[in-house]
């Protein structure tokens, strides 16, 4: 291992420092995840539960997956960033979202999941008019 992954929410009320390789990465194309995101899709990165390190208190909410499995979701009741998910059926699993990693550059995908669900304008469209940076206005 390079170094520990680091990350948090976008005021910084929560942290988390995750001393472990990655077991996945995953984009999840789920309406839960969708709904979740507020975007097509959810970017995911999946750790050993035991090498990881939270501060700060999280907000959670229960949903239960389409396997019937419950998902345990945690977000900061600051500022509404959803960091963190754990998982009644693997208990051992703790995934946080790539968004929220301190160097996103890290994450990268491994599989995608519920690509039945995906939408059709989620993916890069290069046919669009695109800017580095936001133009002035």
């Amino acid at each position: 291992m390079t170094s520990s992954y680091t990350g948090g929410c976008a005021c910084g009320s929560i942290r988390y420092e995750i001393n472990a390789e990655p077991l996945i990465g995953v984009e999840c194309h789920c309406t839960d995840c969708r709904r979740e995101s507020g975007n097509g899709h959810a970017s995911h990165l999946v750790f050993p539960r035991s090498a990881a390190r939270i501060e700060g208190v999280a907000g959670h909410w229960d949903m239960t997956a389409d396997s019937g499995n419950v998902k345990t979701r945690a977000f900061c009741s600051t500022c509404g960033t959803p960091v963190y998910m754990t998982f009644s059926a693997n208990p051992a699993a703790f995934s946080v979202r790539a968004g929220t990693l301190d160097d996103p550059s890290r994450y990268t995908p491994s599989v995608r999941t519920y690509t039945s669900r995906a939408l059709d304008w989620d993916r890069i469209d290069t046919s669009l008019p695109s800017f580095e940076e936001m133009p002035p206005r």
